[in-house]
């Protein structure tokens, strides 16, 4: 395994860590689960508030949407689910590398 993977690996994992860390954290804060359709409620402050939360929240949101979707119609396909899980899965690398990059700039991690 290259080093560029391992960095990879690690940025996904973490990625999934943060998003998991700002869900709950929004559960604990409001005591309601986040969605995508609080998006849906027009140009309001709560609707921008919540962006960043679900920029960074996605990946756990996704990824719990696709498999309650997945227990309750038994008939979903499986590209569908594999999608979801791509989905999910560059999303949180994308996220992971963000908050690695954040980390370095800040000086708390050195590479």
């Amino acid at each position: 395994m290259t080093l560029q993977s391992l960095q990879n690996l690690i940025a996904v994992a973490l990625g999934f860590a943060v998003a998991g860390s700002f869900t709950t954290g929004y559960q604990l804060a409001t005591n309601k689960l986040p969605s995508f359709s609080q998006l849906n409620k027009g140009a309001s402050a709560k609707a921008f508030a919540a962006i960043p939360v679900l920029l960074f929240a996605a990946p756990f949101l996704i990824m719990r949407n696709t498999v309650l979707g997945a227990m309750y119609d038994q008939s979903r396909r499986f590209e569908f689910v594999a999608l979801a899980t791509v989905i999910s899965g560059f999303w949180s690398l994308m996220s992971g590398t963000i908050v690695v990059t954040m980390l370095r700039v800040a000086g708390l991690l050195h590479a």
